[in-house]
């Protein structure tokens, strides 16, 4: 029986863990702190239901499915209701309707008529030849500026707390980057992809039922995201989750890597066949410490995001109808906050009936800042904002929590390349050892878990086991 060690209790470390164990491999997790989850972390309180990190995921891969599906009743998937589909962008101090069609797209005044011209003529542009463009100055290309302004850059916000013009567009939104690329166009490329998949569904029912199952949806979990943790750290046994884990250390010997920890006053020990970090880039260089520094350099050169976020419950609702997803607030309109959601109109029980729960965030990459403010400076910061963009009486809300997060959200931008390479690198070098979580492959729940299964995958390639099944993609590949 081979063995893993899993450094990280987060999604992406369960997720790992969860497959190495179903394809017959010995594992243990060692986390430093004293609950699974990572980012995943969920507050009830007077009839509130909260997050302190993500709110929602997407199923943007077939392997979230997937693994929803081997869950089983040991979750019950919330999906979002029919107001989620509502966007708000906040420009000249009102709220506007983010279009969804054509026709809300010409009537919309978040674009400027010149960008509305422009893009028609979107299909027949040339694509960019820079593989570092960032995002802005790709959507300025091709969409102009006033769609930089009013769409993508509260996109960026809401997704990253991020900027897109330190963002490079094929490391934080490979997808779009792609459909340039391969089909010369956003438009173009989003009808052929639509008719590529037609075709797929007559030639390959297989593959086409599999990539189905990325269905875009937005979820939660019925009762808050902590109860999806749960059931994956249920299905370990007393052992191969070791909580309170500090100063780890790992040291390759051979074909073995011996992970050292202090755990409850003890220094142990824990030797096995191969290794995955999930941790943040920040935390590689102290848990590797026999990297070189030039790549302890390139590995740790991640900027993230610091974001504060503040959940806000009212038993009583009296401020703007809740009918949307959230809003979003452009860079251009220099408010003190980066957006809002608005949880309990699309998600269920998440405030007694007739109030509302909501989550501001502030700071980002532009206010890095903020997340230094104590308590109180931040609510004089919050409150104005509610009110005027709420609409929200002068009254103390029923819940106000602050949580502040210095690692929020890794920004993939210039320095991703050589990071990238430097981890392709140390694997390459020490077979058995992958480095894995947010510093690579994207930053969303649905990145996680995907992330996890093919983390899974390599190992079992790497150690010749195939008692997983892979994926109709994999056997087509």
């Amino acid at each position: 029986m081979k063995k893993a060690t899993i450094i990280g209790a987060g999604l992406t470390g369960l997720t790992t863990a969860y497959y190495l164990k179903k394809a017959g491999w010995k594992v243990t997790i060692l986390e430093k702190n004293d609950r699974t989850g990572g980012a995943i972390h969920t507050y009830r309180h007077h009839g509130f239901v909260y997050e302190s990190g993500p709110n929602t995921g997407m199923i943007s891969y077939p392997e979230v499915a997937e693994l929803f599906e081997e869950l089983g009743d040991m979750i019950e998937l919330e999906p979002a209701n029919d107001d989620a589909k509502r966007r708000l962008i906040w420009k000249q101090d009102r709220w506007h309707d983010l279009p969804s069609s054509m026709k809300a797209g010409i009537k919309t005044p978040l674009f400027s008529w010149r960008d509305k011209l422009k893009l028609l003529t979107e299909p027949f542009r040339k694509p960019g030849k820079n593989p570092d463009e960032t995002l802005a100055q790709m959507v300025k290309r091709r969409m102009g500026k006033s769609f930089l302004e009013y769409a993508v850059d509260p996109f960026i916000l809401g997704i990253y707390a991020g900027d897109p013009s330190q963002l490079v567009t094929r490391y934080a939104l490979p997808k779009l980057y792609n459909l340039e690329q391969d089909y010369g166009s956003f438009i173009k490329g989003t009808i052929k992809k639509h008719t590529e998949q037609i075709r797929e569904k007559k030639n390959d029912p297989e593959l086409y039922n599999y990539h189905k199952k990325a269905n875009k949806n937005m979820f939660s979990m019925s009762g808050g995201l902590d109860n999806l943790v749960k059931a994956l750290t249920g299905t370990f046994e007393e052992g191969e989750i070791l909580l309170d884990c500090q100063n780890i250390k790992v040291c390759p010997a051979g074909n073995i890597y011996t992970a050292k920890f202090d755990h409850h006053n003890e220094t142990k020990m824990i030797e096995s066949d191969a290794l995955i970090t999930t941790t943040g880039a920040h935390e590689v260089p102290n848990i590797l410490p026999f990297l070189r520094e030039d790549e302890k350099k390139k590995i740790n050169n991640l900027v993230y995001a610091k974001v504060v976020q503040v959940a806000i419950g009212y038993k009583e609702w009296r401020g703007i109808p809740l009918k949307a997803f959230g809003g979003l607030v452009p860079s251009r309109e220099h408010r003190d906050i980066l957006g809002v959601l608005f949880l309990s109109a699309f998600l269920k029980n998440r405030a007694p009936k007739g109030g509302a729960l909501l989550s501001i965030f502030l700071g980002g990459v532009r206010n890095q800042e903020i997340v230094n403010l104590n308590d109180d400076e931040i609510k004089k910061l919050v409150f104005p904002e509610l009110q005027k963009m709420m609409m929200v009486p002068d009254k103390e809300p029923d819940l106000f929590h602050i949580f502040h997060h210095t690692h929020a959200i890794p920004q993939y931008g210039i320095s991703t390349g050589e990071r990238l390479e430097a981890i392709e690198e140390v694997q390459k070098h020490f077979p058995g050892l992958l480095l894995g979580g947010n510093l690579r492959d994207g930053i969303g729940m649905a990145d996680r878990i995907k992330q996890g299964v093919t983390m899974a995958r390599e190992l079992n390639e790497i150690f010749g086991k195939t008692d997983k099944p892979q994926n109709p993609e994999t056997q087509q590949d």
